[in-house]
């Protein structure tokens, strides 16, 4: 649990000023968190490579934090998986939603894990407190693009895809 512990503060650290792009600017670092809850308590995942993992998944896409500076803090799995999730900012961001989707099948069973919570919290987020100017349109193109994402990693873990598609289930009306 230690690891985790510290895990949890590293991303804390490193999301420090970042805020979500909901109505409230939730403080960021509520949606890393959201995963390990998701993964520990709604999926019973008691891996801590993979929990480690959830927690520090945005941190090299969204901060200044380097995959060096995650391999010798964390180690290599945790690393391994965080790359794995980890979109090329580079890359304009339909090729990177894309990318995900084509990649999902592909990726190691710790990343399938990752992505599939970050895509039920990322629906739960947008049905209960979207970001404050995505019209409904928007709302429902994420959701079917989520799914496209998900379908990619099936049978990976049959409850939270069950909880995944409880969520899909809340996509936005008109």
């Amino acid at each position: 649990m230690n690891k985790l512990i510290r895990a949890t503060a590293f991303a804390a650290d490193k999301h420090r000023n970042q805020r979500r792009k909901d109505a409230d600017a939730s403080p960021y670092i509520n949606h890393p968190v959201a995963l390990a809850d998701v993964l520990a308590n709604e999926g019973n995942v008691d891996d801590e490579t993979v929990l480690i993992a959830a927690i520090l998944h945005d941190t090299v896409e969204d901060t200044d934090t380097s995959m060096e500076e995650l391999l010798v803090q964390f180690g290599q799995q945790v690393a391994d998986i965080v790359a794995e999730v980890t979109d090329d900012k580079t890359l304009p961001k339909a090729e990177r939603k894309r990318l995900q989707v084509e990649h999902a099948p592909h990726i190691s069973r710790g990343a399938k894990l990752v992505k599939l919570a970050d895509k039920i919290c990322n629906l739960r987020d947008i049905a209960a407190c979207p970001p404050a100017n995505w019209s409904v349109e928007r709302k429902r193109e994420y959701f079917a693009w989520a799914k496209a994402v998900v379908d990619g990693l099936r049978g990976v873990h049959p409850v939270l895809e069950a909880v995944f598609e409880k969520a899909y289930e809340a996509e936005p009306s008109a």
